[in-house]
């Protein structure tokens, strides 16, 4: 890990700090390195719309508004190929929320979940996109190498079928 020392106005200091509270970050440091990941995956994004990510895309609506259910099938199964995982929960008689997972191109991904968001009926849309490394690993300068198995696959719990 290295060590860098910056120096900061202080309206922006008080700012940071203000903001890296608000965040519940317990050190300045752990605070930095997530801003730094969030821009340089952003900007990694932002020049390869072939960037292979991973993007949550959550939304509530109304089940009950006109043909808005179907549509938003529709818009999943026309992109089965982006498709990972959708979960859905009915927050109360007739508002739903959908957390729909999408891998795939960075392009491809950002044009679905806006088209998800931006279905009329639709409220409260938000999208967030992680980028991936050429191994499906989130990639970010960051981010140590994963350790070598040694010749043993390693599992996790949810991976065990």
């Amino acid at each position: 890990m290295r060590r860098y020392t910056i120096s900061i106005e202080d309206e922006l200091g008080e700012q940071f700090e203000a903001w890296a509270q608000r965040h519940g970050y317990e050190n300045r440091s752990e605070a930095i390195r997530d801003l730094l990941r969030d821009r340089l995956g952003a900007e990694q994004l932002g020049d390869d719309p072939q960037a292979p990510c991973v993007a949550a895309t959550s939304y509530v609506y109304d089940h009950e508004e006109l043909d808005l259910s179907r549509r938003l099938i529709g818009h999943q199964h026309a992109h089965h190929d982006l498709n990972i995982s959708t979960l859905h929960v009915h927050l109360d008689s007739h508002l739903c929320m959908e957390v729909t997972v999408l891998q795939g191109p960075h392009r491809a991904v950002l044009q679905h979940a806006r088209a998800l968001t931006a279905e009329r009926g639709v409220r409260h849309g938000q999208i967030h996109v992680v980028p991936l490394g050429s191994d499906g690993a989130p990639e970010s300068p960051a981010m140590p190498a994963p350790r070598p198995t040694r010749g043993r696959r390693r599992r996790h719990g949810h991976h065990d079928h």
